[in-house]
């Protein structure tokens, strides 16, 4: 993983917080979606897809993500002038379409989906 300077990671978090500020949910949800993260419960892909869905139409922020990204992972904006954003992940050719919907199942092992999703596959 490429070193995450804290400087960097508090400007992005001010940024958020800026974008969203009379949407007090939506920070939060990428503060959950970051400790999930930071947890291991989705992995990278999940990632992508979540920060990409929660921010959709803003490119500075989903495209500012990448700072939070592993090495080889790299959120791009299509050259076609799609709204949504793809990206790239080490090992694989050509770039992955995110898509709104529902995300693919996770691999096995791995539990994706927002804290609400994982509560109810606990259930």
């Amino acid at each position: 993983m490429r070193e995450l300077r804290v400087e960097d990671a508090l400007m992005y978090l001010d940024q958020v917080k800026m974008e969203f500020g009379s949407q007090p949910q939506i920070y939060n949800e990428f503060l959950d979606i970051m400790k999930t993260f930071k947890s291991q419960a989705i992995d990278t892909p999940g990632v992508i897809r979540r920060v990409a869905s929660l921010f959709h139409g803003n490119k500075r922020l989903v495209l500012g993500f990448n700072t939070f990204l592993p090495e080889g992972y790299r959120i791009e904006l299509p050259l076609d002038g799609s709204a949504w954003p793809v990206y790239r992940e080490p090992g694989r050719s050509g770039c992955v379409a995110i898509a709104p919907g529902p995300p693919p199942p996770p691999p096995p092992g791995v539990v994706s989906g927002g804290p609400q999703q994982q509560q109810q596959q606990q259930q």
